[in-house]
């Protein structure tokens, strides 16, 4: 079976996020007060081939726990469809 692996990686909340706060500075510079705080990470779809959904989950994680995330600066979530 094809499973859909959608994957949020975000900056570690202890951390800076830089990007974040120069997209913060720039909804400030356009009046938007009502934004508190920005952070931006990153969303990655897979297509994988696995017998089940937990085989496809453990698929995912495995990608990104040696590929697509930094695990010393970021988190990541795996949702399965």
């Amino acid at each position: 079976m094809t499973f859909t692996a959608h994957i949020n990686v975000m900056p570690l909340k202890e951390l800076l996020d830089p990007q974040g706060k120069a997209v913060m500075g720039g909804l400030k510079n356009l009046g938007m007060n009502q934004v508190h705080d920005v952070r931006i990470g990153k969303h990655i779809t897979l297509q994988v081939e696995a017998a089940s959904k937990e085989e496809a989950q453990q698929i995912a994680e495995n990608a990104c726990q040696k590929l697509l995330a930094n695990q010393v600066m970021e988190y990541f979530e795996v949702h399965i469809q």
